[in-house]
């Protein structure tokens, strides 16, 4: 055996033809079984494998799933990086769910921030109840649409459990009026493994690129939140936090409101802090 080994190997380096000599970090072979009779020392007939030259590469081929393929029109890498055309999605904070949501006040704290900071940088907010009528309306430490608070571009009552009403389509389509426009939305509330889930995953669908903030999303069991969030950074989402989300569409700080920003994230610096000691430590 030891005799056919070593013609075998002589074959190989000094018989085989050049071309088939791959060199391995090019690709590997497709090894094909080709009957031919060598001579060894020991007049043995033993059975070669001979290398065809078909190449095919060293890693196999990664299949995506159709959110990561068809819908990633923006891209984190350098080339690319910034936030274009933000948005914020406000879902379903709602005065029923106090009680019922893993750190409730944490979720009000960081939309709080986040509404305020939208104001300044003109980011159009989209916000929703579900089933207003029995869960109550959106509480209202978020003043939204009151006169001293934040204008909201659509806020609108839903039985889905996607924020994607035709409501919303409609003032989706009015904020992107070019067939590749597309929004860079940031979605905090409740819950993270539904409404929040199927809000993202919609957008993904529809080519939006999407933020889910990670210290201003919960749910009724806190075990949901981290499951949801790896399965919606699997699908394409970006989970971020909500000052690394401000400071990355400000992306300048020769711009006109980067103080201001500075200003509200000093403002809102303590309940920054618990937010993620609490929600973002799940």
């Amino acid at each position: 055996m030891v005799a056919l080994f070593d013609s075998w190997i002589d074959w190989v380096i000094w018989e085989r033809p050049p071309t088939e000599l791959v060199q391995p970090w090019l690709g590997r072979a497709e090894e094909t079984l080709v009957h031919s009779t060598v001579t060894a020392p020991s007049t043995a007939s033993v059975v070669c494998r001979r290398a065809s030259t078909t190449m095919r590469p060293l890693f196999p081929r990664v299949t995506y799933s159709p959110h990561r393929v068809l819908h990633r029109p923006f891209s984190s890498t350098m080339a690319q990086r910034g936030i274009v055309n933000p948005a914020l999605f406000i879902c379903d904070v709602q005065e029923s769910f106090r009680p019922a949501i893993y750190e409730f006040p944490k979720v009000v704290a960081t939309a709080q921030k986040l509404l305020k900071a939208s104001q300044i940088l003109k980011i159009p907010v989209i916000a929703t109840t579900q089933n207003a009528a029995r869960l109550g309306s959106t509480v209202p430490e978020l003043k939204l649409d009151a006169p001293d608070g934040v204008q909201t571009t659509c806020h609108v009552d839903k039985t889905l459990f996607s924020m994607i009403t035709p409501d919303v389509r409609t003032s989706l389509a009015a904020l992107t009026p070019g067939p590749d426009a597309r929004l860079s939305v940031a979605i905090v509330g409740i819950e993270s493994h539904i409404c929040v889930t199927q809000t993202a995953l919609d957008l993904l669908h529809d080519g939006h690129q999407v933020y889910i903030i990670a210290d201003g999303v919960s749910s009724c069991n806190k075990e949901e939140v981290p499951i949801a969030l790896a399965r919606l950074r699997s699908e394409g989402a970006i989970v971020a936090s909500s000052e690394g989300w401000l400071y990355e569409v400000v992306g300048d700080a020769k711009r006109d409101t980067f103080k201001q920003i500075v200003k509200v994230v000093k403002e809102h610096k303590d309940s920054t802090r618990e937010s993620l000691q609490t929600l973002c430590k799940i």
